[in-house]
């Protein structure tokens, strides 16, 4: 896997996809279906993974002149259990409230043993501390002894390969449907992809935990950056991150 996972993607392009024909009225239905069955509609889970890593290889070709890559997961938090994961307990209740979202990665440690899920769904709004997770826990959590560790790449690298998988994923099983054409969608997700590639590439955005390699970075004083693109009246083409 790379830097996102199937539940961000399948998040960001849900919030496309807002019409469907379910053969059950009375039911609701999932517009958007990634697994690995033959069947309508079901994007295979090998295709989002080799989409994944072409975002993924942009990303690192284009911030390779300032970082060394490919990136790294970070434990960003760190916080304990409140009940014990058991039979009758199958989800993670945290102690505190936790900054935990939908796709992100936690990993639950006690002593030598331990066991990585991904959260896709937050029970508790209000307190924010009762999350889901895609796959079943499987070991008995207990309170006393269990670390909860959340592993991220650094922000915002998750969210420009979801974003990049995503615009290609759409423009190819829904837009190309009915039109040859890239979809304004997939434009939109591009753009704001690269935008953030620019914003790092130009100091505006530095990922922390990362070993830098750029001259810029050696001393604070220099001001050098890297070409943007030019800029006519107030319309930026963000796709275009060669030097202007």
């Amino acid at each position: 896997m790379g830097y996102t996972s199937k539940t961000l993607i399948s998040e960001i392009i849900a919030q496309s996809l807002t019409t469907a024909t379910p053969n059950d009225l009375d039911a609701p239905v999932d517009l958007l279906r990634i697994g690995n069955t033959f069947d309508t509609n079901v994007i295979p889970e090998d295709i989002i993974d080799r989409y994944i890593t072409w975002g993924d290889e942009e990303i690192n070709a284009a911030l390779s002149e300032l970082y060394v890559t490919p990136f790294c997961e970070l434990a960003d938090f760190e916080t304990g259990l409140l009940v014990d994961i058991n039979e009758y307990n199958p989800y993670i209740i945290t102690c505190k409230r936790c900054p935990f979202n939908i796709g992100d990665v936690v990993i639950l440690i006690e002593g030598n043993f331990q066991e990585r899920h991904i959260i896709n769904e937050v029970i508790n709004d209000v307190d924010r501390n009762i999350f889901g997770t895609e796959d079943a826990i499987i070991h008995n959590f207990s309170v006393n002894t269990t670390r909860i560790i959340r592993a991220k790449f650094p922000e915002p690298i998750a969210l420009m390969s979801s974003r990049l998988a995503a615009a290609n994923i759409y423009d190819k099983y829904f837009a190309a449907q009915s039109d040859p054409d890239e979809s304004k969608f997939g434009q939109y997700l591009r753009r704001q992809a690269r935008q953030e590639i620019n914003n790092i590439l130009n100091g505006r955005t530095i990922l922390h935990g990362v070993h830098r390699i750029g001259r810029r970075f050696f001393s604070s004083s220099l001001t050098d950056r890297y070409g943007l693109p030019k800029v006519t009246g107030d319309e930026v083409n963000i796709d275009d991150t060669g030097g202007g």
